[in-house]
């Protein structure tokens, strides 16, 4: 069932799992603000059935990054052109650029695990879409890239604290200040991919890891999640009572304690 399909982003659900769509391959999948305020409502469309999010781009690429139209005076229509905004006051600029982080902000909510299945090219914001998943699962002819920093810009779509747990401080930067390919392999080795696989074993092998995700109780993963999240906050001793903690929350709803 089809909840959501408008501005090149389609979300249909069956069940407990949902999938989010990129659908313009004749664009290899760019990014707009209107389809960033897509991606947003599909996130807040989700029933609470829900437990996986797939999120795929249709075509040979996942997704080429921003639309170059954003960088030209005209913009897109009925939306104000990057110059413009940069022209603007530095409170609206935050609050667009905020804005459009919410598109990439929601995949990691604690009540769903989300998987990015990845094909040919995810640059810039396409990359930045991939890490705002939980999990990727990528084809071998995957090409990563941020390319923001040769324009001129940042990483900005909330990319860069992802990136730089998975990858380490000096792989990132180097990452990003160069611009360069991240080809499969090295994305493997790296921990950028949970798995690689032929370009034609993709969907199968991202519904084998949902098949494997939804078979622990949904309770038991989202406390697993919550505590993993937040581990790289907290010191040994914070964590173990963490653990506690919800051990305890599991213990007590298990035995039909729970309120």
């Amino acid at each position: 069932m089809a909840l959501l399909d408008k501005d090149g982003v389609r979300l249909t659900v069956d069940d407990t799992v949902a999938t989010v769509t990129l659908t313009n391959p004749a664009k290899r999948n760019a990014q707009s603000p209107a389809l960033w305020r897509a991606l947003a409502e599909a996130g807040r469309s989700l029933p609470g059935t829900v437990r996986v999010v797939v999120l795929r781009g249709e075509g040979k690429s996942f997704s080429a990054g921003l639309d170059r139209q954003a960088f030209t005076p005209e913009g897109f229509e009925g939306e104000p052109s990057f110059l413009d905004l940069a022209r603007g006051s530095e409170e609206l600029l935050d609050s667009t650029i905020a804005e459009y982080q919410e598109a990439f902000t929601w995949w990691r909510r604690n009540d769903i695990v989300s998987v990015a299945a990845v094909q040919g090219h995810a640059i810039g914001a396409g990359f930045q879409l991939a890490l705002a998943c939980d999990l990727r699962v990528v084809a071998d002819d995957v090409q990563f890239a941020m390319r923001e920093t040769g324009l001129g810009l940042v990483p900005d779509l909330g990319g860069t604290q992802p990136l730089t747990s998975l990858v380490g401080y000096a792989r990132a930067l180097e990452i990003c200040a160069t611009g360069r390919f991240v080809h499969a392999e090295e994305a493997e080795r790296a921990g950028l991919a949970n798995l690689v696989v032929p370009a034609g074993e993709l969907d199968a092998a991202v519904q084998d890891l949902t098949t494997a995700l939804l078979a622990a109780p949904r309770d038991a993963v989202i406390e697993t999640k919550a505590l993993l999240q937040g581990a790289g906050a907290r010191t040994y001793e914070a964590q173990r009572a963490a653990e506690r903690a919800a051990q305890g929350r599991r213990l007590r709803d298990l035995a039909g304690l729970s309120d």
